[in-house]
């Protein structure tokens, strides 16, 4: 028989063998025993998670011929034929690859015939989002009114792509993330099944790398299980997967706590020659520092260590750093993840932010002194502290005399001292992508959002439309928008809101048909911004102007122009020199 991989051989074929989901097991069991299922279901998720296996479990326990069940039996014909996927009344349809509305009026057509041998007709359709506009209108006709003894399943890995009207008409179940032990233990169930022995860490390696996706897990297993011999090792796993082993790890933290910035760059320099991403070594580093923090706090979840162990080695190196360096290490590199994204040179990010790591000034000497409580000065700065705390006293006695002398010391200062100024912005300001933006940037587009802002602000729930109301569309290309507010805190917690920016994506896509990527800025960087590009664009287009005689800007810096002008423009005035003509309008204060 021909070889088949791990997630086809080890697919889930009844409720009992999903793993994790329990949400979505529990709802759909219920719904079965109490005969209370509905003709429409959407499964969304990230790909790996077990909606397609979900749909034909539930189909079979529809259609099982021990119904009502919260399980298929899988010994009946009809749980075997939707099994093999010959069963004549459960249809999967890829939206991937037959998109056009022919295909789905061609189901559409079918729908209304009674099923062949089973209760139900369920239709499953993968990739829903792929279907074209006129498909999805196709579609919502029958999904509104179907026949009873027919059951849509539609799959998603982009919910945010399909119709608010299809969405409404469905059932939603969001399927999450499968946990490392949901995925640990599924891995073991395989090598135990075909009697290999293994490292449990080598698992963990596939595990992590898998991102909580199970068909990735599965496959990679069966990649490692091909390279290695009699025993699957953490080498392998290491060289298949590509990741880093842990006495890497260790040698760099170790560099980082000595303040090695040799060895640390060296050994970034090695890890980027053997062709490691700076992105993902970024998010690795960010969990090993976060391995030692549980180390430190809670040595007992050790099942929690992903990239660290409880060895003792391990647990010196902990000890070496103190609970503030740590979130600090994580910050930056969170940080400067971020700013990876935006950049080609992620390399010499990483290598920034190791060299802002290694020379930061919180380190060994302050996690010792945290721990034992011990500190040993040399004469010079005991001599120091003294004539400090000589100083304290007289200025203690001064007030405790009635503080006439502090008092008018702090006059003094504050009127000597200028006034502070505003504190300057500490958003992360993506200028490199306003400015494509801006370079395509047209009329139609910005009319088309701020034409559905207020539905769109309508539909959000409260706290999160409020945290909108400082804010202003203010330049749009076909794919993004920028989105201008008043404060930088608001603008800092919108961007930091994910929820907020998945909802808002969603609605906007129901409203407009295009889904747009939001740049956010605050308004004094905006400001900057706009002039800047409008000045460059000017100089670009100077030796143009001479050679036409005219006063031409490009298109797009006269559409900003123009727009600026309209905006600064009493709407009154304009209204009346559209009636009367403007020759006829004088403006008096």
């Amino acid at each position: 028989m021909t070889y088949q991989a791990f997630y086809r051989v080890y697919r889930p074929q009844s409720f009992r063998e999903m793993s994790g989901q329990s949400h979505v097991k529990r709802t759909l069991q219920n719904a079965l025993l109490a005969n209370k299922t509905t003709h429409a279901y959407l499964f969304s998720g990230p790909r790996g998670t077990g909606k397609t296996s979900t749909a034909k479990i539930f189909a079979k326990a529809l259609n099982c011929e021990h119904a009502p069940t919260d399980e298929p039996c899988n010994e009946c014909e009809t749980c075997k034929s939707i099994t093999n996927g010959s069963h004549p009344d459960v249809i999967e349809f890829d939206a991937a690859s037959n998109s056009s509305v022919d295909e789905m009026r061609e189901i559409i057509e079918k729908v209304r015939f009674a099923p062949a041998s089973a209760r139900y007709k369920v239709y499953i359709i993968d990739e829903v989002h792929m279907l074209s506009t006129s498909a999805f209108n196709a579609l919502l006709k029958t999904l509104e009114e179907p026949p009873s003894h027919v059951v849509f399943i539609l799959a998603t890995t982009e919910p945010h792509k399909i119709p608010a009207t299809i969405i409404s008409r469905c059932q939603r179940f969001d399927f999450k993330r499968l946990s490392s032990i949901d995925i640990l233990e599924r891995m073991k169930v395989v090598l135990e099944d075909i009697h290999l022995p293994y490292d449990e860490q080598a698992l963990k390696v596939i595990t992590k790398s898998a991102a909580g996706g199970m068909r990735d897990a599965l496959s990679m297993l069966d990649q490692v299980v091909s390279f290695s011999g009699e025993k699957l090792t953490l080498e392998d796993a290491l060289f298949v997967t590509g990741s880093i082993s842990q006495e890497i790890f260790y040698e760099l933290a170790k560099s980082l706590a000595e303040k090695d910035v040799a060895s640390v760059l060296a050994t970034l320099e090695q890890l980027m020659s053997e062709g490691k991403d700076a992105v993902r070594l970024s998010e690795d580093l960010i969990t090993f520092f976060r391995d030692l923090l549980l180390i430190q706090t809670a040595p007992d979840l050790s099942d929690l260590l992903e990239l660290a162990t409880t060895d003792e080695k391990f647990q010196t190196l902990a000890s070496d750093f103190s609970m503030e360096t740590l979130y600090s290490y994580i910050d930056i590199l969170s940080k400067t993840q971020q700013e990876m994204r935006f950049s080609l040179h992620s390399k010499v990010y990483l290598e920034t932010a190791l060299l802002k790591m290694s020379q930061s000034n919180t380190g060994r000497t302050t996690a010792a002194i945290g721990t034992t409580g011990n500190v040993s000065l040399d004469t010079s700065q005991i001599v120091e502290l003294q004539s400090k705390i000589i100083e304290l006293e007289s200025l203690v006695l001064q007030m405790q005399q009635g503080g006439t002398i502090v008092q008018k010391q702090q006059q003094t200062q504050t009127q000597s001292q200028p006034r502070q100024q505003v504190k300057a912005s500490t958003f992360n300001v993506h200028v490199g992508r306003i400015q494509e933006i801006l370079k395509v940037a047209t009329k139609h587009d910005i009319q088309m959002i701020k034409g559905a802002w207020a539905d769109i602000l309508n539909q959000l729930p409260k706290p999160q439309s409020a945290l909108l109301e400082e804010s202003e569309p203010v330049a749009a290309s076909s794919s993004a928008f920028v989105l201008k507010f008043k404060y930088d805190i608001h603008c800092q917690m919108a961007a930091d809101n994910q929820e907020l920016i998945a909802n808002f994506g969603q609605y906007m896509a129901g409203i407009t048909g295009n889904f747009y990527e939001i740049v956010f800025v605050p308004e004094q960087n905006w400001l900057k911004i706009r002039t800047d590009f409008i000045q460059h664009h000017k100089m670009e287009k100077k030796t143009e102007q001479e050679d036409t005689g005219g006063e031409q800007v490009s298109e797009v810096v006269q559409s900003i122009l123009v727009e600026e002008q309209q905006d600064s423009e009493d709407p009154l005035v304009s209204e009346a020199e559209k009636l009367f003509g403007k020759d006829f309008v004088e403006i008096e204060e």
